[in-house]
């Protein structure tokens, strides 16, 4: 018996010996040993501290920026990025700070953001959601988050849904939501001044889940209304996590919030299965009905091999596009009439070209591609207010950037906010909106072309950029058509990051009907 009861006990002290000494490896040796490797090659950055690294400094930051208003700027990076944008005023384009015990490696250099967003060997991969906060692992799966051979399956069965084509196809139901928008917004204008007071960010977000819904599963946002609330919800609850600090397990306590993320889950699941049953009894009878990306999901159901996709895959697929497909345009067109309200001289340029080139028709496909001015704008907007400010990788295994060794475990910032509005590549009016910039072509606006990326760069570049730019070139020009407008007085210019970048305050516009 005292055998046993010591044997016992010599197995419980090396156990917490083990223990110890793993959480010594994870919590102090390695990432002090990580922080040598990127000093011994001249990369400046803080000093690693204990568990936290910089999430105190980037917390303390945060606040501070979301306490108050800007100036009416352009020069949102330290609003925006303030914790990044110090970092890179402090120790240079190339730095590291401390996403708690990982590394994070700040990159302003064009070569090497092509090397990061253009690698092709699996070395650099998207961190896992997990890596920020293990409480956003259920918000973006699909292929927003695969790598390897489950992305490139996805991503092939995706693709055919953006090509020119498939997008002249949809010209219908661009119109439809945006004819709709321009007759809900008459309505509300005041009968003797024909102007009103809104705020456009909730309506662009109607518009573009409108247009997506349409498009992507042919319904509409009355029909999706519920699935998009209950998404706007758990981005809600994903935003509130990332802004406090994460303890070890937490995410398996029964709180208030933790509960609700799962009952989320469960229910954008339901909603999603059911439309993909009630598609699947369409498809039978009717065969057109699998022209949209829905339709192209659940036909990969029908081959008979490895490339096909379960349900459970296009459920994740779904969710990714209900949020992305609505998210990164509602950004894009709230800025671009919050700019064009800024500057009413290019407001009245667009709106002139439109007339000239449509009249009061609404805008075809050969139409849209005609109005220079307005894409010229779209592009400053995306320079300036890019809807996806910052870009992240991680480094799976070691690799070399440049004249760089990075070893594997190292998240990787690409702060392309900063790379938009760099006066080396912009010149010294980087943070003034010029859409003139883009006269000449997107290429040809920086000096540095690897400069601009707004929908990233390389085999991951995001696939719905034509389907954005057509939509939101649809939507302004029919805009620009039947209405001016300003700021309301009431309007604070406050960009700040939500899942995508959004006015923190709203966007109060006042309209003003032609």
């Amino acid at each position: 018996m005292a055998t046993s009861l010591i044997l016992t006990w010599i197995t419980v002290f090396l156990l917490l010996i083990w223990c110890g000494l793993r959480a010594f490896y994870s919590l102090w040796w390695k990432p002090k040993n990580l922080e040598k490797q990127l000093k011994k090659q001249g990369i400046k950055g803080s000093s690693y501290k204990f568990y936290y690294g910089d999430i105190k400094e980037f917390l303390k930051d945060r606040t501070e920026a979301l306490a108050k208003p800007m100036n009416l700027n352009h020069h949102i990076a330290p609003y925006v990025l303030p914790f990044t944008w110090k970092a890179v005023q402090t120790y240079g384009k190339v730095s590291f700070h401390w996403n708690g015990t990982t590394p994070g490696l700040i990159i302003l250099d064009p070569e090497m953001m092509k090397d990061v967003l253009t690698e092709k060997n699996g070395h650099i991969q998207k961190p896992p959601m997990e890596t920020y906060n293990p409480l956003l692992a259920d918000l973006l799966k699909g292929i927003a988050s695969l790598e390897g051979e489950k992305w490139f399956k996805h991503r092939r069965i995706i693709n055919p849904a953006f090509h020119l084509e498939k997008l002249k196809g949809m010209m219908p139901a661009f119109t439809t939501s945006c004819s709709e928008l321009i007759t809900r917004w008459k309505k509300l204008a005041d009968p003797i001044k024909g102007s009103c007071e809104l705020d456009i960010c909730p309506e662009m977000e109607r518009l573009t889940s409108d247009i997506i819904s349409r498009t992507a599963f042919g319904s509409n946002y009355e029909e999706g209304k519920k699935l998009f609330e209950l998404q706007n919800e758990q981005i809600a609850l994903a935003v509130e996590a990332v802004r406090s600090i994460y303890v070890p397990g937490f995410r398996f306590m029964p709180t208030k919030n933790n509960l609700r993320r799962n009952q989320l889950v469960k229910e954008i699941n339901g909603i999603l299965r059911g439309f993909i049953t009630k598609r699947e009894e369409l498809m039978k009878t009717d065969p057109s009905s699998s022209n949209d990306l829905l339709g192209l999901l659940l036909q990969s159901n029908d081959i008979e091999n490895s490339n096909r996709l379960t349900i459970e895959e296009v459920i994740e697929e779904c969710k990714v596009l209900y949020i992305a497909g609505q998210d990164t345009t509602r950004s894009l067109l709230t800025f671009t009439m919050i700019v064009l309200a800024m500057h009413p001289n290019w407001q009245e340029k667009a709106r002139e070209e439109v007339e000239r080139i449509c009249g009061q028709n609404v805008p075809d496909f050969n139409a849209l591609n005609r109005l220079k001015i307005v894409e010229m704008i779209l592009y400053e907007v995306l320079r300036l207010y890019p809807p996806a400010p910052s870009l992240h990788r991680h480094t799976r295994k070691r690799t070399k950037l440049g004249n760089l060794s990075i070893p594997a475990g190292v998240v990787i910032t690409i702060p392309l906010l900063l790379a938009h509005c760099d006066p080396e590549y912009w010149g010294d009016d980087s943070e003034e909106f010029k859409p003139e910039r883009f006269a000449n072509g997107v290429s040809n606006a920086p000096k540095d072309k690897l400069a601009y990326f707004p929908f990233s760069r390389g085999p991951k570049v995001c696939i719905g950029q034509n389907f954005a730019l057509i939509e939101a070139k649809m939507a302004l020009a029919m805009i620009l058509q039947h209405f001016s407008f300003q700021l309301s007085p009431s309007y604070a210019h406050a960009p700040r990051m939500a899942l995508n970048l959004a006015p923190q305050h709203g966007a109060q516009i006042i309209l003003h009907q032609l």
